[in-house]
């Protein structure tokens, strides 16, 4: 079991626009683990998680979830290039939240809620202890990511899609 994470306390940050990147390879499957998770000291409006759920589907939540993929992550030979762009100041429903996996938007979901346009997300609270590889709440630092993480970004302020971070080679590989 993994139990090595990287933390720091936010500083102000934007939390309706932003942009996630990672790439990652899977050791540990049919296990909760996050990839990036914050906390604010048991205040729910620092609380959110990016993380692999133990049916090895990917979720983002924030106390309630936004949204569960139908896709399952067993691969433990791949590398996965994750991309999640926010902008909840579109007007568009579907703008606000993107899914990206290899450069592929990601379109099917379990559950799928939109924020309200202009939300506020829990995961770029000022204040707020940020983990990658880990989560933590008033329980302590727990659901630690098996597996490796390479080239991650939290962009602040800007919603990329995937090809602000790869691109396809000649072969059509990501």
């Amino acid at each position: 079991m993994a139990s090595t994470y990287l933390k720091r306390t936010q500083t102000a940050g934007n939390r309706k626009t932003w942009t996630y990147s990672a790439w990652i390879k899977r050791t540990g499957v049919g296990v909760l683990g996050s990839l990036i998770g914050s906390s604010s000291a048991g205040n729910n409006n620092g609380y959110g998680q990016i993380r692999f759920l133990a049916d090895d589907t990917l979720n983002f939540t924030a106390w309630s979830e936004w949204w569960v993929t139908n896709r399952k992550f067993r691969d433990t030979s791949a590398w996965y290039h994750i991309v999640i762009s926010v902008d909840t100041t579109q007007a568009t429903d579907t703008n606000r939240f993107k899914l990206y996996i290899n450069g592929e938007q990601e379109t099917s979901f379990s559950t799928i809620n939109y924020p309200t346009q202009n939300f506020d997300l829990s995961l770029n609270v000022n204040g707020a202890d940020v983990y990658l590889g880990a989560e933590s709440y008033s329980s302590g630092t727990s659901r630690f990511f098996e597996g490796s993480m390479s080239h991650i970004n939290f962009i602040d302020g800007t919603a990329y899609d995937a090809t602000a971070f790869g691109e396809y080679d000649a072969n059509g590989v990501w």
